[in-house]
């Protein structure tokens, strides 16, 4: 009788352990389960502004086709180059996996607003100066490259400082800020200009070289771009420069995924390598 009631208390406590141990598996599993769902999750949380393009498979980037350093189309390569195309090419990159996968739109002072507004373009990375103005018509990034306004003027012409072109001839782009700086520090001094409006950077570069204009007027690091042997940059800088990548103002998912971009590529040090590759 002893050995029958000692066999059963056996058997009932194997019974219990092996109770205990399949449901401390389940328990593991189920919450295997959840950890990894939750991985996946996290992985596959992109912004759905971000996800539209990544699953239209092309990002679409307003620039520069006439400014070299930033952006500007090679002739002989009919292949676009500069510090912003590199940009582009990396945010592609970071949204699709292919840094080809990439369509460039030229875009000018008076035509880039209008193609982001009206959905052509996905941002807009064209040394496109952050103001106080423009934050109320599109979001902008972080500040990558900060520059002055400046002034380009033929060597022969004897112009030697701001205060040598009162009353003469200044050629700026089209919605472009240069006017606006350049006025207000001709104001200070007394000094005034005639100020002429052009649609490209070329054309103003042809309107000097031609004595319509006495000086070509846009942010420094652009007039390098256009600097030959007959042609001297001023000393003079005015209001400093500070340019961002901007999207739609409605766009405020990618416009976070961007700005995050830019705060990377500063941190790692590849924004500063492709300033230096492009003698910026």
């Amino acid at each position: 009788m002893k050995k029958l009631l000692l066999l059963g208390l056996v058997l009932i406590l194997a019974l219990s352990a092996f109770a205990l141990t399949g449901c401390g598996g389940d328990d593991a599993a189920t919450t295997d389960d959840h950890a990894e769902s939750t991985d996946l999750e996290d992985t596959a949380a992109l912004d759905p502004e971000v996800q539209a393009i990544k699953d239209r498979g092309v990002l679409r980037v307003g620039v520069k086709s006439d400014v070299p350093g930033f952006g500007i189309l090679n002739p002989a390569t009919n292949e676009f180059e500069g510090l912003e195309i590199e940009m582009a090419r990396a945010l592609a990159k970071d949204i699709i996996g292919d840094e080809n996968a990439v369509e460039f739109t030229p875009v000018t002072a008076d035509t880039r607003g209008t193609l982001l507004d009206n959905g052509q373009i996905d941002m807009v990375i064209a040394t496109f100066t952050i103001k106080p103005e423009r934050l109320e018509q599109w979001n902008f990034s972080e500040v990558y490259y900060t520059d002055a306004v400046g002034l380009l003027v033929n060597a022969d012409a004897g112009i030697k400082s701001l205060a040598d072109l009162d009353g003469k001839k200044i050629g700026v782009a089209l919605s472009a800020t240069s006017k606006d700086a350049v006025e207000a520090a001709g104001a200070e001094n007394g000094h005034a200009f005639e100020f002429v409006e052009f649609a490209s950077y070329p054309e103003i570069s042809t309107a000097l070289a031609a004595g319509q204009v006495d000086a070509f007027s846009v942010d420094k690091s652009i007039l390098r771009g256009y600097l030959n042997a007959d042609r001297v940059l001023l000393d003079d800088e005015f209001s400093p420069q500070d340019y961002g990548i901007a999207t739609k103002l409605s766009n405020t998912g990618l416009a976070a995924f961007v700005d995050a971009f830019v705060s990377r590529i500063k941190t790692d040090g590849s924004l500063q390598g492709w300033i230096d590759a492009n003698n910026i």
